[in-house]
């Protein structure tokens, strides 16, 4: 069974911890949730998609169906609370064997580090993500950007909101592990400063201890959460990591251009045999 380590805290600015993680090592299921709401609907939301995933996963879901089941949960929830609001985030990572699953939706992220290097495999759900993807601004300007943390999806909240997880899949190899974690980390924290410190600590306790004190010791505007799946790799032992597989999608753009392609082709193919048809008649007759 692979090592992991996993802890929460609320922060120094919050009263109360809308973050939860959870970690099943039967089931070969980690997630971490960060909720939104206030007054406890937070609480709430990251409890509902806790528990929903861990019950789905076990009763044979995939990931994908159990975070739109876990969407619809929320809203069934505010539903029952006049005048309530709540969301969450979640990214979960799910084992079968040296091969992982990782699906999210918001700005909860997971990270892949072979021992020298860490590396940021999810995309966070937001505009400034969007714009940094499509070189509109800088990494320095993303991490800066005063709506950096507006989201563009989260699960509950409002019916009128369109969830489309993402997901990546990959190989795990020995030494290599994966750190997911709510924003109140990645917010106090760069990647540069997450490497440090994980590259300095033993095991994956220590490395999840460690980066939550650094987290408060910035600031700790936020709760922090923080779960490292996986056992560091010995000095001069290092696997190089492997690039996860992304799902196999088209985007629209891609999509459309596939699909006058596939047209034009069907057009082709349709004058070729009118035209033969038209010459064989003429010469028949």
């Amino acid at each position: 069974m692979r090592a992991f380590s996993a802890d929460s805290h609320p922060g120094h600015k919050r009263g109360h911890n809308e973050d939860c993680y959870k970690a099943n090592p039967e089931q070969q299921l980690w997630l971490v949730a960060d909720g939104v709401g206030g007054h406890s609907n937070g609480e709430v939301a990251a409890a509902i998609v806790r528990d929903t995933l861990d019950q789905d996963l076990a009763d044979g879901a995939s990931l994908i169906d159990a975070i739109h089941h876990s969407h619809a949960a929320i809203l069934a929830e505010i539903a029952s609370r006049e005048g309530s609001n709540m969301g969450s985030t979640v990214v979960a990572l799910r084992l079968t064997d040296s091969d992982y699953e990782i699906a999210w939706v918001g700005d909860s992220r997971a990270y892949l580090f072979d021992g020298n290097t860490v590396k940021q495999i999810t995309r966070d759900h937001n505009p400034v993500s969007e714009m940094l993807a499509r070189g509109a601004i800088t990494p320095q300007q993303a991490a800066n950007h005063p709506e950096r943390n507006v989201l563009s999806q989260s699960l509950g909240v409002s019916d009128t909101i369109t969830v489309s997880p993402d997901r990546i899949r990959g190989e795990l190899h020995k030494g290599q592990q994966i750190l997911l974690c709510s924003d109140g980390l990645t917010d106090e924290l760069t990647d540069v400063q997450i490497e440090q410190i994980m590259s300095a600590r033993k095991s994956p306790d220590e490395q999840v201890q460690a980066l939550i004190q650094a987290a408060l010791d910035s600031g700790g505007r936020d709760n922090v959460t923080v779960v490292i799946v996986g056992d560091k790799a010995e000095p001069g032992a290092i696997t190089p990591p492997v690039p996860p597989r992304k799902r196999n999608t088209l985007s629209n753009e891609q999509a459309a251009r596939s699909a006058d392609s596939a047209g034009h082709d069907k057009v082709v193919w349709l004058l070729l045999g009118v035209m033969v048809t038209l010459a064989i008649s003429w010469m028949l007759w």
